[in-house]
């Protein structure tokens, strides 16, 4: 039976543990929203702790939520245990091995474990049984630790390990009289990253009786001050739990220096001068979640849908990071240290290339105090590094992804008012980005791809250029002419409202740079169709495989995807797709072929699970929809833009059964937040398809109503009497406010005053009548003026 979100708390209705399975790569701990620090088991998985392992070996106090890449957190890695310490004893000081955390892991039960916002709970079975509690404020943290039987036990900082894949470099422990252990941990980090540093202080809430530390050579007890370069580093401390069991620790981190770390913790962990108590802090951490989680609020959701709706809404509220402290410092792009203007924060981790797509909308629309720091941040990181980035680690670029994501991430940004009154700054430096390539002694790699693709049209496809990092456009040629082309065409509007009309003309000209690489000769016999995407060399000729002739289907020229993902990444340009395609019902065809739609009708829970790509990484030599990642993620619009809005509903309500109250709930990588926001999307009835335009298509909402706080008291609300998540529905009319509305889409300008969209739905395609007029849909914004408008 569905009920109402609001007479529920929304901090009990998140579920850390959806997407900790099957390579979702969230994680279950602690967090608050966009925090700095965040508390999180740690065992075998890459990306910190997946939910069938056997072990945690500590709980870690960074970590990133989604990300594909390897090394990307657990530093200083705690775990409570007993046992003596000693020569010859369960950890034996004459063997370094002892205190390796693959050795003295723990196993943990599910019994009895608690994943909400802000705060997470689990038993460790070993050592005679120990509850480990965490919660989480932005620069702050605190765990409790409730020993068993055990009169004596320990608490092992580990500096030397971090996640499985996130190399330490160097690591300091320092003891600090009877309550505090403090250091620094510099790692290597995120896909071919450089190194960077992370300095905490740790305040436990009672004396230890005895402590001592490790490294390479073994344990020493007694001693105050540890520091190793790669390889065992650590501290241990040791406390009486014969009458009092448990232990607490309040933590923080800072980027900056030590100074920091204690400010911050100072800052969030204490209140006139006296530390706060776990059950504070966990107090004010689910305070803090729930005025975020209550800012969108669903009815008509049934109690499991309830849970995926809040897990995903709290999944988008994690990051971008903090990254300035709480005195306003931050380390910038130039390794210099910098301070946020008073009343603003500086943010860190940037995974444009994912976020561009959804989650950056989700939060501008949501949140726009914050989406306007963060684009100052990115503008900040321009000012310092001299380049705009594309996926931010930190403090530096890692250059991981390919394309131009910063462009229709800022200029949407502009669209949703995160860039007023300092519009010419951003301005000129996505012209420098658009249209330059970084110096060679730059980190960042920018669009190198602009060798040809300013005076040919297109990037050159060449798997052997040599990246500064990982990853670099020119493996890529084919998608990222594609993703080029999509970011100039939302710069050209950008421009047009800048009053620079020849850079207006310029860029929407590029905008169809996407026919640069449309070979018309393409032909896929098996499935019938002719015409797609292919990589071209250096001299212009196109690409053909060693091994035979090109395939759509095949992994050359395309990131993290085919042709037949990324023939649809032309969402500025309809007309011209089309008319490639061989003309609207032929490109209607395709899409269907697609979508496998005839089958996805029929059952659409079986058809996303067996006839679209499946696995989250299963991203080559496939010409089905991939759920999984970003490329096509838009691409179940592409129907409402080709005059048949009611598959899109069908579409979108299909791979809704992906979404699930399980540990692998999420599909594919949850990117920091990208999936969850498509979900979010979804599930409203709204999706941002077109960078740059400020546009939202509109689709058969999931649930009866929702109210979405755009701030400053306005309030937008989207009804559908009778929505049944549990079958297909499509939309027969809107209305805006009460007025009949017959386009497909509204745009921000109109949505930002709130108001009240109303959809009518039916259960019958036929009955489906609304927006099939080509009147309905909106206009390509770099359609050649000369494109003939659809029938």
């Amino acid at each position: 039976m569905a009920e109402t979100v609001a007479a529920v708390d929304p901090v009990t209705q998140v579920n850390t543990f959806i997407g900790t399975k099957d390579d979702g790569n969230t994680f279950p701990g602690a967090a608050a929203p966009f925090g700095m620090i965040q508390v999180s088991p740690i065992g075998e998985h890459y990306a910190g702790w997946r939910y069938d392992e056997a072990k945690i070996r500590g709980f870690g106090h960074f970590f990133l939520s989604g990300a594909g890449c390897w090394e990307q957190g657990g530093q200083i890695a705690i775990l409570p245990v007993t046992g003596e310490i000693g020569p010859g004893q369960a950890f034996d000081t004459t063997v370094a091995a002892s205190f390796d955390y693959r050795r003295y892991a723990a196993t943990a039960t599910h019994e009895g474990e608690v994943g909400q916002a802000g705060y997470y709970r689990t038993r460790l079975t070993d050592y005679g049984g120990i509850d480990v509690e965490a919660t989480a404020l932005t620069r702050a943290a605190a765990e409790r630790y409730t020993f068993g039987s055990a009169k004596t036990g320990h608490v092992l900082v580990n500096l030397g390990q971090a996640n499985e894949r996130h190399r330490v470099m160097r690591s300091v422990a320092n003891i600090v009289g009877d309550r505090v252990v403090e250091g620094e941990v510099e790692t290597l980090s995120f896909c071919g990253g450089t190194r960077y540093t992370t300095w905490f202080r740790l305040v436990f809430d009672r004396p230890f009786r005895a402590f001592g530390t490790w490294n390479a050579s073994g344990g020493h007890a007694d001693t105050r001050q540890s520091t190793a370069a790669e390889g065992p580093n650590g501290a241990w401390l040791s406390f009486d739990t014969q009458d009092a069991k448990s232990v607490t620790v309040t933590s923080a981190v800072s980027h900056v220096d030590a100074d920091g770390a204690r400010r911050n913790l100072a800052a969030d962990a204490q209140k006139s001068g006296l530390p706060l108590t776990f059950e504070a802090m966990k107090a004010k951490a689910q305070k803090t979640w729930r005025t975020e989680l209550d800012s969108v609020r669903i009815s008509g959701a049934a109690a499991d849908d309830r849970v995926v709706f809040t897990t995903a809404l709290y999944h988008t509220f994690l990051q971008p990071l903090t990254g300035s402290d709480s005195d306003g410092r931050y380390r910038g792009w130039d390794n210099q240290i910098h301070r946020a203007k008073p009343g603003t924060t500086y943010y860190e981790f940037f995974s444009l290339w994912d976020t561009y797509r959804s989650q950056n909308q989700w939060l501008a629309m949501l949140r726009p105090h914050r989406a306007r720091d963060i684009a100052d941040s990115i503008l900040a990181i321009h000012q310092q590094g001299g380049w705009l980035p594309r996926w931010g680690y930190a403090n530096y670029e890692t250059n991981v992804m390919t394309g131009d994501p910063v462009t229709p991430f800022l200029v949407d940004l502009w669209r949703f008012g995160a860039l007023a009154g300092r519009e010419a700054a951003f301005y000129k430096a996505l012209v420098q980005n658009a249209d330059g390539i970084p110096p060679v002694d730059s980190r960042s790699q920018g669009r190198i791809g602009n060798e040809t693709y300013l005076s040919q049209g297109f990037v050159y496809y060449d798997k052997q250029a040599k990246p500064k990092s990982m990853d670099i456009d020119l493996h890529h040629g084919g998608s990222a002419t594609l993703e080029y082309a999509l970011a100039d065409c939302s710069l050209a509007q950008f421009a047009a409202a800048m009053q620079q009309p020849g850079d207006a003309r310029r860029y929407a000209e590029r905008g169809r740079s996407w026919r640069t690489v449309w070979d018309a000769s393409v032909d896929d016999a098996e499935r019938g169709f002719v015409g797609f995407p292919r990589p071209r060399t250096r001299d212009g000729s196109w690409y053909t495989p060693a091994d035979g002739p090109y395939r759509p289907s095949s992994d050359h020229g395309f990131h993290e995807g085919t042709a037949w993902q990324y023939q649809w990444l032309v969402q500025q340009d309809v007309p011209g797709l089309v008319q490639a395609m061989g003309g609207l019902e032929k490109a209607r065809r395709r899409l269907d072929v697609f979508f496998a739609y005839d089958n996805l009708v029929a059952d659409p829970a079986r058809a996303a699970r067996k006839d679209w790509v499946v696995g989250p990484y299963a991203y080559y030599n496939q010409f089905r929809y991939n759920p999984n990642n970003e490329p096509d993620l838009h691409s179940p619009w592409m129907y409402t833009l080709l005059g048949q809005p009611w598959k899109t509903s069908a579409v979108v309500r299909a791979a809704q059964t992906l979404f699930t109250h399980a540990p692998n709930g999420v599909t594919g990588n949850d990117d920091l937040g990208t999936m969850s926001a498509w979900y979010l999307f979804s599930a409203i009835g709204l999706y941002p398809a077109v960078p740059g335009t400020g546009q939202f298509l509109l689709h058969a909402p999931r649930f009866e109503r929702i109210e979405m706080d755009l701030g400053k008291g306005r309030v937008l609300r989207i009804e559908a009497p009778g929505a049944d998540a549990r079958r297909m529905q499509y939309v027969r009319s809107v209305s805006v406010d009460g007025a009949t509305h017959s386009p497909v889409w509204l745009d921000w300008e109109g949505l930002r005053k709130g108001g009240t969209i109303r959809f009518g739905l039916t259960d019958s395609p036929d009955a489906a009548l609304w927006g099939r007029e080509a009147s309905a849909a909106p206009a390509s914004p770099c359609a050649a003026a000369t494109a003939t408008a659809m029938p």
